[in-house]
């Protein structure tokens, strides 16, 4: 079963929020349901210069590199550097990222069917802006008309305290701001759909149903239909026997 034309999911929140448990859930519940599905992670797939710009931001800021973990705590210093020279250049590359993102959800619009799910939007970069100022929401709401979006946009709400005991790179006071930076992020862009800070199964069983009603009820209905009810010609043919 494939749907009849390509869907896209993203998922965004702060770091330790829980983005690829439910990816890797959400996976398996629509491959079971017979559908093809591509993950992609926006900053190896879609990000322009995602490596330069890893290698600069490491050399400038001296933070560290990789993926922290409780039992290995980093300290990363990258989307958490404000100064404002920082800022505007991080205009620039989100523009360049929005372009980039536009090509490739046309190409995936143009390959077929099936689910493309996004580890991270375009939403996460704009939540590292200050959108407190004016201009920014300003920059925000005109690149927005720009962009893809996505079919379903989830956010992954989470308390920032247990997300960085989770995952501890940046320090607590500025995954709080970030955070604040989504919500205030839902404001500006309609469409996105927040999951509360909940266990693992109640946040799947709310994921599943988001896109089940809003990609897959056409679909699902059809095979309910012919799964229930024999076809015309079928019942036809008994009675005539």
């Amino acid at each position: 079963m494939q749907p009849e034309d390509v869907k896209i999911i993203s998922f965004s929140g702060i770091d330790g929020a829980g983005k690829s448990t439910q990816i890797d859930a959400l996976c398996r519940y629509l491959r079971g349901l017979g559908f093809q599905v591509t993950v992609f992670t926006f900053w190896d797939n879609i990000v322009a210069l995602s490596r330069f710009r890893e290698r600069l931001s490491t050399k400038a800021f001296k933070g560290d590199q990789g993926i922290g973990s409780p039992d290995r705590p980093i300290s990363r210093r990258d989307k958490n550097v404000t100064a404002w020279y920082i800022t505007a250049t991080r205009l620039c590359l989100y523009t360049l990222d929005a372009f980039s993102l536009g090509i490739a959800v046309s190409r995936f619009l143009e390959c077929g069917s099936g689910f493309v799910i996004f580890d991270r939007y375009l939403y996460d970069e704009l939540a590292n802006l200050p959108m407190q100022r004016w201009a920014i929401r300003w920059f925000i709401r005109l690149l927005m008309i720009f962009v893809p979006k996505p079919d379903v946009a989830f956010l992954l709400d989470a308390d920032p305290e247990t997300a960085t005991i989770r995952k501890p790179e940046y320090p607590l006071e500025f995954v709080r701001r970030n955070r604040d930076s989504y919500f205030r992020l839902t404001r500006l862009v309609a469409g996105i759909t927040v999951i509360p800070p909940l266990p693992v199964e109640q946040a799947t069983g709310m994921i599943e149903e988001a896109v089940s009603n809003k990609c897959l009820q056409p679909e699902l209905n059809s095979l309910h239909f012919g799964l229930q009810y024999p076809s015309t010609t079928a019942g036809t043919a008994k009675t005539n026997s």
